[in-house]
């Protein structure tokens, strides 16, 4: 079967969305299928990975900004791109030019059996209704629109113009089936569109062994964070706060791609806060493995949204000590610096997010709208 893939980022990059495309690509490829991709691609050298995988990798072409922002992280933005993009944040720019790319790439390579649109950002399903609206006829015969986080109910970005809520409605009409990480996030689409709604979680490759939860051999209380803080939902200012009022010694790392909300407490904590930049996956999860227990912090009035890292922490298998940004439990805190993981949070029905059963739903729901059952 031929399957196109469409998402703004595969990997080098290390975001949630760029790990499921390129999980979900290279499992479909594995499977036999004719996978197309097409991402927003920088300087990387995908001829050795569409080789291995058997993967045809495409371009996204961007024409608005001088550097998008690209799969490898390359090229800085330019003083241009900033002030457009502050200028016209609320227009939804630079995002929206996915709607015309997108619908451009359709209706010129459209001789597929299956389309996947992965969101963020939405406006790639924009463009991917866009173009079947204007070329019905040579669309392909499903069309799966995945998204990570809601749009206009997301809970994170609440500046959205309402004019905009008629292109999420667009998406919603024009798609087969809209796929959520959880159960909850179907509460944050119009209601007239949730019976395309199914729940397919975020997919992994498990070809990782996991540690069972002994004690380990640091010489103080390690600790590590992964992913990306928010100043509105995942903040954690209160968190780092009270580590700075203790007096035991302890080491936490923190691996990250944006360190804004770090800056005035790496002085502070004199060297008992290491902030990393992210690295590859599987050797973030031989780090993890050699940490005493490790740090959620949850998203605040965000309940249709899960951190994909969790996923990583349940197959490391070390505790987790889950924080409320807003109101710190700093007796567990203290607990866990002192081994105690008893209230360790607990990372349900692992299997379910193998990307194998991840690929089988996907699977499923293509065979069945082409009558393939």
């Amino acid at each position: 079967m031929k399957i196109l893939v469409i998402t703004q980022h595969i990997f080098p990059i290390q975001t949630p969305r760029a790990i499921r495309s390129t999980e979900l690509v290279n499992e479909l490829a594995r499977r036999g299928h004719d996978v197309t991709v097409y991402a927003v691609l920088g300087e990387y050298d995908y001829s050795d990975y569409q080789r291995q995988y058997n993967v045809k990798v495409k371009k996204i072409p961007i024409r608005w900004e001088v550097f998008p922002n690209n799969s490898d992280g390359s090229g800085r933005r330019t003083i241009f791109d900033k002030v457009l993009s502050k200028l016209f944040r609320r227009l939804e720019y630079p995002l929206f030019e996915f709607y015309f790319r997108i619908s451009e790439i359709i209706e010129k390579d459209n001789q597929y059996d299956a389309l996947i649109s992965i969101a963020a950002p939405h406006h790639i399903h924009w463009g991917c209704a866009r173009a079947k609206k204007r070329n019905p006829q040579h669309f392909p015969s499903v069309w799966i629109a995945d998204c990570g986080d809601p749009f206009m109910k997301n809970g994170l970005t609440k500046e959205h113009l309402k004019c905009f809520a008629k292109y999420e409605r667009m998406f919603c009409e024009a798609c087969d089936f809209i796929t959520v990480p959880i159960e909850n996030a179907k509460t944050a689409y119009y209601p007239e569109y949730r019976d395309k709604i199914r729940v397919i979680p975020q997919g992994f490759d498990f070809d990782i062994k996991t540690v069972r939860q002994e004690q380990r051999n640091n010489d103080v209380p390690t600790f590590a964070f992964a992913g990306m803080f928010y100043a509105d939902i995942r903040n954690p200012r209160l968190f780092l706060d009270y580590l700075c009022s203790l007096k035991q010694d302890f080491r936490f790392y923190v691996y990250t791609r944006f360190d804004a909300l770090l800056s005035d407490y790496a002085n502070r904590l004199q060297g008992k806060l290491i902030v990393k930049n992210t690295i590859p996956r599987k050797e973030l999860i031989e780090v993890l493995k050699t940490m005493d227990f490790l740090v959620n912090i949850r998203n605040v009035d965000s309940p249709n949204q899960l951190p994909s890292k969790l996923i990583d922490y349940g197959i490391v298998g070390r505790p987790i000590l889950d924080i409320n940004p807003q109101n710190p439990d700093t007796k567990q805190i203290d607990d866990f610096l002192n081994g105690d993981y008893s209230t360790s949070l607990r990372i349900e029905n692992l299997q379910d997010y193998h990307i194998a059963n991840v690929v089988d739903k996907f699977e499923n729901l293509i065979h069945r709208e082409c009558g393939h059952e």
